[in-house]
Protein backbone atom coordinates (compact mmCIF):
# COMPACT_ATOMS: atom_id res chain seq x y z
CA UNK A 1 0.00 0.00 0.00
CA UNK A 2 3.04 2.29 0.93
CA UNK A 3 4.63 1.79 -2.35
CA UNK A 4 1.12 2.02 -4.23
CA UNK A 5 0.95 5.32 -2.56
CA UNK A 6 4.02 6.52 -2.93
CA UNK A 7 3.16 6.20 -7.26
CA UNK A 8 0.28 7.33 -7.06
CA UNK A 9 1.75 10.67 -5.61
CA UNK A 10 4.57 10.83 -8.02
CA UNK A 11 2.54 10.36 -10.73
CA UNK A 12 -0.16 13.03 -9.80
CA UNK A 13 3.75 15.50 -9.19
CA UNK A 14 4.89 14.38 -13.10
CA UNK A 15 1.24 14.96 -14.18
CA UNK A 16 0.83 18.27 -12.40
CA UNK A 17 4.10 19.80 -13.98
CA UNK A 18 3.46 18.39 -16.83
CA UNK A 19 0.24 20.24 -17.09
CA UNK A 20 2.23 23.98 -15.95
CA UNK A 21 4.87 23.32 -18.58
CA UNK A 22 2.21 22.98 -21.35
CA UNK A 23 -0.53 25.47 -20.59
CA UNK A 24 1.36 28.24 -22.22
CA UNK A 25 1.77 26.67 -25.17
CA UNK A 26 -1.90 25.36 -25.38
CA UNK A 27 -2.75 28.80 -24.70
CA UNK A 28 -1.29 30.76 -26.80
CA UNK A 29 -2.66 28.07 -29.30
CA UNK A 30 -6.38 28.57 -28.34
CA UNK A 31 -5.67 32.23 -28.16
CA UNK A 32 -4.80 32.02 -32.15
CA UNK A 33 -7.86 30.26 -32.80
CA UNK A 34 -10.11 32.84 -30.51
CA UNK A 35 -11.99 35.44 -32.30
CA UNK A 36 -11.53 38.49 -31.76
CA UNK A 37 -14.08 39.10 -29.03
CA UNK A 38 -13.13 35.87 -27.00
CA UNK A 39 -9.52 36.84 -27.14
CA UNK A 40 -10.76 40.23 -25.41
CA UNK A 41 -13.34 39.08 -22.81
CA UNK A 42 -13.10 39.63 -19.38
CA UNK A 43 -14.25 35.86 -19.07
CA UNK A 44 -11.19 33.66 -20.09
CA UNK A 45 -13.14 31.24 -23.18
CA UNK A 46 -11.12 27.64 -22.43
CA UNK A 47 -11.65 26.47 -25.72
CA UNK A 48 -12.41 28.45 -28.96
CA UNK A 49 -15.70 28.50 -30.13
CA UNK A 50 -16.23 28.65 -33.11
CA UNK A 51 -12.55 28.24 -34.54
CA UNK A 52 -10.89 30.30 -36.91
CA UNK A 53 -7.76 31.10 -38.78
CA UNK A 54 -8.53 34.73 -39.82
CA UNK A 55 -5.44 35.32 -37.22
CA UNK A 56 -3.56 33.25 -38.89
CA UNK A 57 -4.32 34.59 -42.48
CA UNK A 58 -3.82 38.33 -41.10
CA UNK A 59 -0.47 37.27 -39.42
CA UNK A 60 0.67 35.99 -43.23
CA UNK A 61 -0.13 39.24 -44.40
CA UNK A 62 1.80 41.13 -42.55
CA UNK A 63 4.69 43.12 -44.50
CA UNK A 64 8.04 41.10 -44.90
CA UNK A 65 6.57 37.86 -43.24
CA UNK A 66 7.96 35.14 -45.75
CA UNK A 67 10.89 37.23 -46.80
CA UNK A 68 11.79 37.28 -42.80
CA UNK A 69 11.17 33.46 -42.77
CA UNK A 70 13.92 33.16 -45.62
CA UNK A 71 16.46 35.11 -43.34
CA UNK A 72 15.57 33.24 -40.24
CA UNK A 73 16.17 29.40 -41.90
CA UNK A 74 19.29 30.93 -43.88
CA UNK A 75 20.46 31.98 -40.45
CA UNK A 76 19.85 29.44 -38.28
CA UNK A 77 20.96 26.92 -40.92
CA UNK A 78 23.91 27.82 -41.81
CA UNK A 79 25.21 28.66 -37.74
CA UNK A 80 23.98 24.77 -37.42
CA UNK A 81 25.67 23.54 -39.71
CA UNK A 82 29.03 25.25 -39.38
CA UNK A 83 28.69 25.02 -36.20
CA UNK A 84 28.13 21.47 -35.76
CA UNK A 85 31.37 20.58 -37.95
CA UNK A 86 33.70 22.57 -36.21
CA UNK A 87 32.52 21.86 -32.80
CA UNK A 88 32.74 18.56 -33.47
CA UNK A 89 36.06 18.17 -35.08
CA UNK A 90 36.98 20.76 -32.22
CA UNK A 91 35.79 18.04 -29.53
CA UNK A 92 37.07 14.77 -31.16
CA UNK A 93 40.92 16.98 -30.65
CA UNK A 94 40.73 18.08 -27.62
CA UNK A 95 38.76 14.40 -26.16
CA UNK A 96 41.22 12.18 -27.99
CA UNK A 97 44.57 14.06 -28.87
CA UNK A 98 46.82 15.00 -25.99
CA UNK A 99 48.57 18.85 -27.13
CA UNK A 100 50.37 21.74 -25.75
CA UNK A 101 47.67 24.28 -24.37
CA UNK A 102 44.49 21.90 -24.35
CA UNK A 103 43.96 22.43 -20.33
CA UNK A 104 44.10 26.32 -21.05
CA UNK A 105 41.62 25.78 -24.17
CA UNK A 106 39.11 23.79 -22.30
CA UNK A 107 39.10 26.74 -18.89
CA UNK A 108 38.90 29.17 -21.95
CA UNK A 109 35.80 27.57 -23.17
CA UNK A 110 34.39 26.85 -19.78
CA UNK A 111 35.10 30.77 -19.39
CA UNK A 112 33.74 32.05 -22.23
CA UNK A 113 30.61 30.96 -21.91
CA UNK A 114 30.29 33.16 -17.83
CA UNK A 115 30.47 36.28 -19.49
CA UNK A 116 26.54 37.98 -19.75
CA UNK A 117 25.99 38.00 -23.35
CA UNK A 118 24.25 41.34 -22.61
CA UNK A 119 27.26 42.86 -21.61
CA UNK A 120 28.12 41.93 -25.53
CA UNK A 121 26.13 43.45 -26.78
CA UNK A 122 27.38 47.31 -27.35
CA UNK A 123 31.03 45.73 -28.42
CA UNK A 124 29.84 43.70 -30.58
CA UNK A 125 28.26 46.32 -32.66
CA UNK A 126 31.22 48.54 -32.70
CA UNK A 127 32.93 45.60 -34.02
CA UNK A 128 30.75 44.40 -36.63
CA UNK A 129 30.66 48.31 -37.55
CA UNK A 130 34.03 48.35 -38.10
CA UNK A 131 33.92 45.74 -40.70
CA UNK A 132 31.01 46.37 -42.00
CA UNK A 133 28.72 44.17 -41.48
CA UNK A 134 26.14 45.51 -39.29
CA UNK A 135 22.85 45.17 -40.92
CA UNK A 136 24.32 42.06 -42.12
CA UNK A 137 22.86 38.33 -42.05
CA UNK A 138 26.56 37.71 -42.47
CA UNK A 139 27.21 39.69 -39.11
CA UNK A 140 24.58 38.08 -37.14
CA UNK A 141 25.61 34.57 -37.91
CA UNK A 142 29.09 35.41 -37.30
CA UNK A 143 27.87 36.10 -33.89
CA UNK A 144 26.14 33.22 -32.96
CA UNK A 145 28.57 30.85 -34.27
CA UNK A 146 30.99 33.13 -31.41
CA UNK A 147 28.48 32.35 -28.84
CA UNK A 148 27.19 28.90 -29.74
CA UNK A 149 30.72 27.27 -30.17
CA UNK A 150 32.05 27.34 -26.94
CA UNK A 151 28.47 25.42 -25.14
CA UNK A 152 28.60 22.93 -28.20
CA UNK A 153 32.27 21.85 -28.20
CA UNK A 154 32.35 21.52 -24.34
CA UNK A 155 28.96 19.21 -25.10
CA UNK A 156 30.56 17.27 -27.58
CA UNK A 157 33.94 16.74 -25.96
CA UNK A 158 31.92 14.89 -23.19
CA UNK A 159 29.84 12.60 -25.38
CA UNK A 160 33.59 11.87 -27.40
CA UNK A 161 35.35 10.92 -24.12
CA UNK A 162 33.11 9.07 -22.85
CA UNK A 163 33.41 6.54 -25.78
CA UNK A 164 36.03 3.60 -24.51
CA UNK A 165 39.01 4.11 -26.91
CA UNK A 166 38.83 0.46 -26.98
CA UNK A 167 36.64 0.23 -29.67
CA UNK A 168 38.85 1.79 -31.82
CA UNK A 169 41.42 0.02 -31.26
CA UNK A 170 39.79 -3.56 -31.30
CA UNK A 171 38.66 -1.86 -35.07
CA UNK A 172 42.18 -1.11 -35.91
CA UNK A 173 43.01 -4.81 -34.73
CA UNK A 174 40.69 -5.99 -37.27
CA UNK A 175 42.26 -3.97 -40.41
CA UNK A 176 40.41 -0.36 -40.44
CA UNK A 177 42.54 2.43 -40.67
CA UNK A 178 42.33 5.26 -37.67
CA UNK A 179 39.73 7.24 -39.56
CA UNK A 180 37.97 4.06 -40.40
CA UNK A 181 37.75 3.07 -37.42
CA UNK A 182 36.43 6.03 -35.72
CA UNK A 183 33.62 6.85 -38.85
CA UNK A 184 32.05 3.46 -38.38
CA UNK A 185 32.64 2.78 -34.76
CA UNK A 186 32.75 5.71 -32.82
CA UNK A 187 30.81 8.33 -34.99
CA UNK A 188 27.56 6.34 -34.95
CA UNK A 189 27.85 6.34 -31.19
CA UNK A 190 28.45 10.25 -30.90
CA UNK A 191 25.34 10.78 -33.55
CA UNK A 192 23.23 11.37 -30.15
CA UNK A 193 25.24 13.94 -29.08
CA UNK A 194 25.33 15.73 -32.39
CA UNK A 195 21.90 15.84 -32.84
CA UNK A 196 21.11 16.89 -28.86
CA UNK A 197 24.15 19.85 -29.76
CA UNK A 198 21.96 20.62 -33.14
CA UNK A 199 18.96 20.88 -31.92
CA UNK A 200 19.76 23.00 -28.63
CA UNK A 201 21.84 25.38 -31.13
CA UNK A 202 18.54 25.72 -33.46
CA UNK A 203 16.68 26.72 -30.79
CA UNK A 204 18.98 29.33 -29.80
CA UNK A 205 19.51 30.53 -32.86
CA UNK A 206 15.90 30.53 -33.88
CA UNK A 207 14.48 32.40 -30.74
CA UNK A 208 17.68 34.85 -30.28
CA UNK A 209 16.26 38.64 -30.50
CA UNK A 210 17.84 41.12 -28.86
CA UNK A 211 21.60 40.92 -31.49
CA UNK A 212 19.20 40.26 -34.38
CA UNK A 213 17.32 43.71 -33.32
CA UNK A 214 20.15 45.33 -32.48
CA UNK A 215 22.05 44.73 -35.69
CA UNK A 216 19.46 44.47 -38.34
CA UNK A 217 17.76 47.32 -38.86
CA UNK A 218 16.21 47.08 -42.79
CA UNK A 219 13.25 45.49 -43.03
CA UNK A 220 14.17 43.15 -45.63
CA UNK A 221 17.02 41.83 -43.62
CA UNK A 222 15.16 40.93 -40.33
CA UNK A 223 13.73 37.60 -38.68
CA UNK A 224 11.13 36.53 -37.44
CA UNK A 225 12.04 36.90 -33.81
CA UNK A 226 11.94 40.70 -34.63
CA UNK A 227 8.67 40.35 -36.84
CA UNK A 228 7.17 39.19 -33.95
CA UNK A 229 7.45 42.61 -32.45
CA UNK A 230 5.16 44.33 -35.31
CA UNK A 231 2.02 43.12 -33.42
CA UNK A 232 2.78 45.23 -30.70
CA UNK A 233 2.26 49.48 -31.90
CA UNK A 234 1.38 52.32 -29.88
CA UNK A 235 -2.32 51.70 -30.10
CA UNK A 236 -2.03 48.28 -28.35
CA UNK A 237 -1.13 45.04 -29.27
CA UNK A 238 -2.96 42.63 -31.81
CA UNK A 239 -2.97 39.25 -29.52
CA UNK A 240 -4.62 37.33 -31.75
CA UNK A 241 -2.09 38.14 -34.62
CA UNK A 242 0.98 38.06 -31.95
CA UNK A 243 -0.23 34.30 -30.69
CA UNK A 244 -0.40 33.21 -34.20
CA UNK A 245 2.60 34.22 -35.43
CA UNK A 246 4.19 32.56 -32.02
CA UNK A 247 2.29 29.42 -33.42
CA UNK A 248 3.97 29.36 -36.95
CA UNK A 249 7.38 30.42 -35.20
CA UNK A 250 7.46 27.65 -33.08
CA UNK A 251 6.54 25.39 -35.66
CA UNK A 252 10.18 25.39 -37.78
CA UNK A 253 11.81 24.29 -33.65
CA UNK A 254 9.22 21.36 -33.08
CA UNK A 255 9.49 19.79 -37.00
CA UNK A 256 12.81 19.93 -37.19
CA UNK A 257 12.84 17.98 -33.37
CA UNK A 258 10.51 15.79 -35.17
CA UNK A 259 13.11 15.24 -37.94
CA UNK A 260 15.92 14.45 -36.14
CA UNK A 261 14.75 13.36 -32.70
CA UNK A 262 15.10 9.52 -34.89
CA UNK A 263 18.63 9.80 -34.79
CA UNK A 264 19.07 9.78 -30.92
CA UNK A 265 17.79 6.68 -30.22
CA UNK A 266 19.17 4.75 -33.48
CA UNK A 267 22.60 5.98 -32.64
CA UNK A 268 22.37 4.69 -29.31
CA UNK A 269 23.15 0.61 -30.48
CA UNK A 270 24.59 1.87 -33.97
CA UNK A 271 28.62 0.97 -33.61
CA UNK A 272 28.69 -1.71 -31.16
CA UNK A 273 30.66 -4.98 -31.08
CA UNK A 274 29.21 -8.20 -30.36
CA UNK A 275 30.33 -10.24 -27.86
Amino acid sequence: MRRSALRVFYDGAGLLIFVVMIFPIYWMVTTALKPGKEILSLDPYWFPAPVTFENFTSAMQVPFFWNDVVNSLTVVLSVVGISIVISFLAAVAVARFGFRGRTAFIVMVIGVQMVPLNALVIPIYLLLDSVGQVDSLLGVIAYYLAVLLPFMVWTLRGFVHNIPIDLEEAAMVDGASRVGAFMRIVFPLVAPGLVATAIFGFIQAWNEYIIAYVLLSSSSKQTLTIWLASFTTQHGTDWGGLMAGATLTSLPVVVFFLLVQRRVTGGLTAGAVKG
